[in-house]
Parts: C-alpha cells; structure tokens; sequence
C-alpha cells in the first residue's frame, strides 16, 4: 500500500498595489482583493503571513504606495464565506494513555488550554471535564503534549516536570546551514538557566533540519535560542525572518517546530515510565521537501 503524499506547502498570492490603491490601509487593501471582512483580513495580518516587498507587515494600518507587492497565504477558514463548521473541530489523537495520564498528537494551530484549545477538546472527546493539561506547547508547536485525568495526577505531574526528569525532544526546520555536527545553547532566559542541545540531521547553504534535545523549559527557549545563534525557526513571524529574501519562506505559514517525543518516570506508578512519540504532521514533511531536506 502506497504511503499518501503529504500536501504541497501553500503558494503564495502576490498582489500589486494600483496607482488608485495608494494610501489605502493594508487591512483594508486585503479586504478589497479577497473581498473578505476587515476582521478576517485582520486576522491574516495578526498570523503574520503578509509579506510587503517581502518584508513581513503586522501592522493592519501599515499605507500603501502604487507599485508595493503584497505577498499573502489564504489560510482555510479565512473570510465570511468560510467560517469553521462545529464539526470541523480537529480530532485530537492520543498517543498513551492510563488510567491517570493521556499523551496526545497536537495539531498546529491549536492552543494547549482556553477556548477551543487542546484542553477543551480533549474533554468533549473522551468525555471527561476533569482533564487538564500539564505542560504547553505554543499554537503553532505541533507534537506531543502530556495531561492529566485529575488533580492528583496533574500535582504530580508538574512536581516531576520541576525536577527536570523529563526528557522532550523537538524536530525544527531553522534558516541556513547550521555547520555544527551537534552544540549546546546554555544562554540565558529571562534570568533563567536554560539548556538547548542540537543535532544537525540535514542541512542545505539554506536551510538546516535539526533534533533538538531541552534541559529546561523557558518560555519559547527553543525559539530564542535559535534565534540567538542567526538560525531562527523557519516560519517563526515573532523571532524568525522579518526579510523574505527566499521566496519559499512566504509559503510557510507556521513556525517549523514539532514536539517528537516524551519520556518521563510516571509520577504515580513506581518503576512505570510515560514514553510517547508523535510521528512529523504532513506540513512539516511537506517543508522538508521544499527546502531540500527530504530524505535522500
């Protein structure tokens, strides 16, 4: 049986700014041409995947000049003639379960907890309002992600994630080549230790496919960490590339961050351990090939 092939990464819509368009907002520009609400087109400009002369605007006022390319990628569920049906809330895949703790598959694009998170969806799913998540990944960080079925088992839980017991590694697909083999990134967050250790699995003069191993788990370390080095996570609008001077990038429409795995000494049964692995989503795959660094 043939493997599906993943979807091809999203092209971006290039539109030129007329002589009459100038001064228009580039809210209100976006709601012109795709004929959407302002809010959606908003919405666009707040995911960061508008482009101007292939630097990356979120400012919805931003003016127009005649001539300006504005470079955009059409999310789904983008404007009033396709809104998100109930039913198309995405299905949350568990990994591992027990009776105490449940690892599951986060898609992108969905937050650990609040209004339509991971969270929320998992208790409709299985049927259990006690769920709670014991740990984050950020929206557009897809992979695994440990919760617990009741407040015992989350205490526990976050009182094994504060000694640092837990092992998470990460695959990321970051900007340019990475030259070393393997490094650690021990600066500094926010006043914190914090430990990055990377792996360079593939690398092309443009992009550089790496496992990444964390010690600690600061807010957005992996990320910043990156960043620090020049090798920002692809896809990454906050602090990744501001200047798309490869084309490719515009087409990527989240930060190229997946949680691969999880393994920790379960909190409540002795001698257990919690081993998950969540296998790379089709968009990552899908970036992979674009950038070179499928396998060979």
């Amino acid at each position: 049986m043939m493997k599906p092939t993943p979807p091809p990464a999203a092209r971006p819509k290039i539109a030129i700014v007329a002589r009459e368009e100038e001064g228009l907002s580039l809210q209100d520009f976006l709601a012109a041409r795709l004929r959407v609400t302002k809010r959606a087109a908003k919405a666009m400009i707040d995911a960061r995947v508008v482009w101007v002369n292939r630097k990356l605007v979120w400012i919805a006022r931003h003016a127009l000049r005649p001539g300006d390319k504005v470079a955009f990628v059409v999310q789904a569920g983008t404007g009033a003639k396709q809104p998100k049906a109930a039913d198309a809330r995405p299905h949350i895949r568990v990994l591992w379960q027990d009776e105490w703790y449940l690892a599951v598959d986060k898609p992108a694009g969905v937050l650990t907890q609040g209004r339509d998170s991971a969270e929320e969806l998992l208790r409709r799913q299985e049927g259990d309002p006690g769920i709670a998540a014991v740990h984050r990944l950020d929206r557009e960080t897809s992979g695994v992600l440990l919760f617990a079925r009741n407040a015992e088992a989350l205490e526990a839980a976050i009182a094994m994630f504060r000694t640092h017991r837990v092992v998470k590694h990460y695959a990321a697909i970051v900007a340019g080549d990475v030259e070393r083999q393997a490094s650690t990134l021990t600066e500094t967050l926010d006043g914190e230790r914090a430990v990055t250790h990377l792996k360079r699995l593939r690398a092309t003069a443009d992009a550089s496919f790496l496992a990444i191993r964390i010690e600690t788990g600061r807010t957005h370390q992996i990320r910043r960490h990156l960043a620090g080095i020049r090798h920002p996570v692809i896809g990454d609008r906050q602090y990744g590339v501001k200047k798309a001077d490869d084309p490719r990038v515009l087409s990527v429409t989240r930060q190229m961050l997946h949680a691969q795995e999880l393994e920790l000494p379960h909190p409540i049964v002795l001698g257990q351990h919690i081993r998950a692995h969540a296998p790379l989503p089709a968009d990552f795959r899908a970036a992979l090939k674009l950038f070179g660094l499928g396998k060979r």
